[in-house]
């Protein structure tokens, strides 16, 4: 797996999940709310931890910063 999540969106996306999770156990969410919440806030955690999203890869999306080549 090659990043295709850049520093600034990994920090959204891990935030977001944190929030999402913390929504979904603490906000009294309908059952399929709370599964909802649970299941996109652990999706948007794994990528932002890892650095990689298939969704990016499938659309051709890259957000990390080119390698730079050393001289």
């Amino acid at each position: 797996m090659t990043c295709n999540v850049g520093g600034s969106e990994r920090t959204i996306r891990v935030a977001l999940g944190v929030v999402l999770v913390v929504v979904g156990a603490f906000a009294g969410l309908p059952t399929w709310g709370t599964a909802a919440a649970f299941v996109v806030g652990a999706v948007a955690l794994v990528t932002g931890a890892v650095g990689f999203c298939p969704a990016w890869k499938l659309f051709g999306i890259n957000t990390c910063p080119a390698p730079t080549t050393a001289k």
